[in-house]
């Protein structure tokens, strides 16, 4: 069964789409590809403005509103609740209803909850707005992505595959750029205004150009909205307790034990009624096999240690006075890094030996996170720009070859892999993305609190260092505050200032280091993988280019 577009289309045989649900691939001419590409770089973009916009002004957010700061946690991680478990239901919805139903009702929908968040001014509009943000967002993610593929010519189709993933990735520092001058003009609600301008822009764009036809099949089954029942509550208490746990400190707020023991059981239950199942939304076989697990781990791996910007990095130099305005020329370096290496990316992938650039983007990401680790108090975003161009650069460079390790073992072994594939990839960068902040924050404060016990044991009033800082430090209020013994209080609550900044440096000093041996053990099992495949002539990828060529074949 076909979309009841497809009369308007005559394709030839290698024209038909790879698996129901995705589009057709007609041979466009010029001018179509090129309005093909600035959508899907819109689109792409878009998807990922909105949770970059909050990410990066959570603290004027948090203001405006009136939050504390698990409140403010809740923004953030809402989003990836909803985001993370919807790609299971996206690519059914797709094979089941087409791709214009598809485009036109999630984008409407988060539309309307948008325009209502600017009008309703109110935490419980947030978070239903950063929840609707995180299902469109997995809804243009693919879009986009879709979109961009169509812009190549057949020959290059993975080249835009490579650029659909990475062309999100611009949207976190291209919202810290231009995000001050949002809140300038209109405070938190210019954010969502922004926001909705893009995705009324990208509704327009959608009825303007749409995606070829695709053919469409009967794919839901009952049993499917019984595991999502489970899985999609399951993720989202895993979320929470990544989220939050950090904020309300692990020990201390029972319910995040609670939310960890609900998800293992709720997971274990989708996963058990998939195990056994025919035709199975999660194929729980596959999931377990050695190319999966491994490409999983490398996954996850990566995206925890790409933590080192989002938290480290940008962490340490809030925790030393440095704001957005500050922080603006440290991310046009990263934008351009990072446009730079999307297409660097696009133009060297080799399907045949997609581990390569993975086993670069962790060099750099050690190299990067090396520099970092001799940080001091005396340290400026301009001191950054080289260390963040190489995280910016292997972040995006290690992403496309990654997807596609997955979606080509998962198209060579057939459609109904692609929503197990779809679900994995989400986990592993959304719970990975949450995973590194949760790690190394805790780490953080773990290291801030012994290196700060550390300096203040050798603080003593009889060092005569000590004494004369202490005496400096008063001095500073001389003109303002008489009393000798206020004066003195002054200056040791200055000297504890100091001394927690100091203790904030090492910290993160330590965190850098951490990642930096971290990514030196990933360097170590990748290399020795592709060692291994060398000597042995196994080229797992090879044999799924050959598979997707017969099935190709035989259509």
């Amino acid at each position: 069964m076909t979309d009841d577009e497809a009369g308007e289309y005559q394709f030839k045989p290698h024209e038909r789409p790879m698996m129901p649900g995705s589009p057709a691939s007609p041979d466009h001419p010029t001018g179509r590809r090129v309005g093909y590409f600035l959508i899907g770089l819109l689109i792409g973009i878009t998807g990922a403005m909105g949770n970059a916009l909050v990410s990066a002004n959570l603290q004027n957010i948090q203001g405006a509103l009136g939050l504390y700061s698990d409140q403010a946690a809740w923004m953030t991680t809402v989003y990836t609740m909803t985001n993370v478990s919807m790609s299971l239901l996206l690519v059914k919805f797709r094979q089941q209803f087409g791709l214009v139903p598809f485009a036109r009702i999630f984008l409407a929908a988060y539309i309307l909850l948008t325009a209502a968040h600017v009008f309703v001014h109110e935490y419980a509009t947030s978070l239903m707005v950063r929840g609707a943000s995180g299902i469109a967002a997995s809804a243009l993610s693919t879009l986009g992505l879709l979109y961009m593929i169509q812009s190549m010519p057949a020959a290059h189709r993975l080249k835009g595959i490579v650029l659909g993933i990475g062309i999100p990735q611009l949207a976190t520092p291209l919202a810290r750029l231009f995000s001050s001058d949002l809140l300038e003009l209109g405070q938190w609600r210019a954010l969502y205004i922004f926001e909705l301008g893009l995705s009324i822009l990208c509704l327009a764009a959608v009825f303007l150009l749409r995606l070829p036809p695709s053919e469409r099949m009967k794919a839901f089954e009952k049993l499917d909205f019984v595991t999502f029942a489970l899985y999609a509550p399951g993720v989202a208490l895993l979320c929470a307790f990544l989220g939050l746990g950090r904020v309300l400190w692990w020990t201390e707020a029972p319910w995040l034990g609670y939310a960890l023991c609900g998800s293992i059981v709720l997971i274990a239950a989708a996963l058990l009624i998939e195990h056994n199942r025919a035709n199975p939304l999660l194929n729980t076989r596959w999931m377990g096999s050695g190319i999966i697990v491994r490409f999983a781990l490398i996954a996850v791996t990566v995206r925890v240690l790409l933590s080192e910007q989002t938290y480290g990095a940008i962490g340490l130099l809030t925790a030393l006075g440095v704001n957005n305005d500050q922080l603006f020329n440290l991310f046009v370096v990263i934008s351009f890094v990072t446009a730079l290496g999307i297409a660097a990316s696009a133009l060297t992938v080799n399907p045949a030996n997609l581990g390569r650039p993975i086993f670069y983007s962790v060099l750099l990401i050690a190299i990067g996170a090396y520099i970092d680790a001799q940080s001091t108090n005396l340290i400026r975003p301009q001191n950054m720009y080289i260390s963040q161009s190489l995280l910016a650069f292997a972040a995006v460079f290690f992403m496309g070859p990654t997807l596609l390790i997955g979606i080509l073992q998962a198209m060579a072994r057939g459609p109904n892999h692609i929503v197990t594939f779809s679900a994995v990839f989400s986990i592993t960068q959304s719970l990975g993305g949450l995973a590194g902040s949760a790690f190394l924050g805790t780490f953080q404060i773990m290291r801030e609190k012994f290196h700060a016990h550390a300096i203040v044991q050798s603080l003593t009033l009889t060092d005569p260092q000590v004494a004369a800082r202490l005496q400096a430090l008063g001095g500073a209020y001389g003109g303002v505050v008489s009393d000798p013994t206020l004066r003195s209080a002054q200056g040791a609550a200055l000297l504890a200032q100091q001394v927690t900044r100091e203790a904030n440096v090492l910290a993160f000093n330590d965190v850098f280091l951490t990642v930096c041996v971290l990514a030196c053990l990933t360097l170590l099992w990748v290399g020795t993988r592709q060692l291994r495949m060398y000597i042995t002539g196994e080229n797992p990828m090879a044999a799924a280019l050959e598979a997707i060529a017969k099935k190709r074949t035989q259509q």
